[in-house]
């Protein structure tokens, strides 16, 4: 007991120190700096609201879905494309048939016994010469017209067997779609997550972010080879572009994309998790912090296509290209592993 009494003026003294000194902190800055998340595998998950198993599945499931949902719209481009040319080919095989009509018609009249004929039927030499050759010239139209049309309807059969093909090839993405629809939802199933979420405005489901992004002008295939501008780390040229778009339209809150963990998106530099509150990742969203969630998540989901989205987690619910919104929510039912205070993206 005397050796702690004998500390107690020391410990006096250094406290008068550092109130003398500022260091305190018991002030409250004006605007406090963001805060970051909960370190990752903190609250049981690894940070994204799930387990490693978990996210692996939503992770190959959602790239299925989207890979076949973008062959598919190439080959509806490609189908209209063959069924124009098509419609053009069937147009001009009318006029073709037509032509050779006419050569036919116009070689019957005339008789088209050759050069010897020709000479039977004339008086003169000049008369001979001149009715051999219109013979021959109506011989080489007519020919040519049998050729033009025979192109046409080669040409045109190689447009209906290109335009089956890919009605076939349609079908299969199809089917290749549903499965991975599938395969997203058994695997939510299975983790006790995914039920139908209700259309409920203000968790997300619609309103808001009606910005569109900018088309890609260049490709962005690639892995972690951009500088992250939010930590010390790397992200995917994609991620970086719908970073950019979303900041772009509006959405300029504190975002933290890269960061170290052993499952999900973001150590492979292909998520952001955008905090809703204007100082960074605190507490449930309420609001206009909610609002703004809101309208951050409807903008990723409306420019899905164009930025690539996997999935989007905001408010206990996660958006998949596959089945739109289901119920998610994180071990530990925290802010950070609800995502009720940051909207997370993931991209391809």
């Amino acid at each position: 007991m005397q050796h702690v009494t004998a500390r107690r003026p020391w410990v006096a003294v250094l406290a008068l120190l550092v109130a003398a000194c500022g260091i305190g902190g018991v002030a409250t800055p004006a605007a406090a700096a963001p805060r970051p998340l909960a370190a990752p595998g903190e609250s049981g998950d690894d940070g994204e609201g799930g387990s490693k198993s978990l996210l692996d599945k939503l992770d190959e499931a959602s790239k299925g879905y989207v890979s076949a949902k973008a062959k598919l719209t190439t080959s509806k481009d490609q189908q209209v494309k063959l069924g124009a040319e098509l419609k053009k080919l069937d147009a001009a095989i009318g006029p073709q048939q037509q032509a050779l009509n006419k050569y036919a018609e116009q070689a019957y009249t005339m008789g088209r016994l050759g050069p010897l004929s020709a000479l039977l039927t004339s008086d003169t030499s000049a008369g001979f010469l001149d009715r051999a050759q219109l013979l021959s010239t109506v011989a080489e139209r007519q020919n040519q017209a049998i050729a033009d049309l025979r192109t046409t309807r080669d040409n045109q059969q190689k447009a209906k067997t290109a335009i089956d093909k890919t009605v076939a090839d349609q079908e299969k993405l199809v089917k290749v779609m549903a499965n991975r629809k599938a395969q997203a939802e058994q695997a939510l199933k299975e983790a006790d997550q995914g039920d139908d979420a209700a259309d409920d405005a203000d968790s997300g489901s619609s309103g808001g972010g009606g910005a569109t992004a900018d088309k890609p002008s260049g490709s962005l295939a690639g892995g972690c080879s951009v500088d992250d501008p939010t930590t010390t780390g790397c992200i995917t040229p994609r991620l970086s572009f719908a970073l950019k778009q979303a900041q772009k339209d509006g959405f300029t809150r504190y975002v933290a994309c890269f960061r170290h963990q052993n499952s999900g998106e973001h150590p492979k530099g292909r998520a952001c998790d955008f905090a809703a509150d204007k100082s960074g990742f605190g507490g449930v969203a309420t609001g206009s912090s909610r609002t703004y969630g809101n309208n951050l998540a409807n903008y990723f989901i409306k420019n899905s296509d164009t930025l690539g989205v996997l999935y989007v987690i905001w408010f206990k619910r996660i958006w998949l290209p596959s089945s739109g919104w289901k119920s998610y929510s994180g071990a530990g039912g925290t802010p950070s592993t609800d995502h009720t205070n940051h909207v997370h993206l993931s991209v391809t």
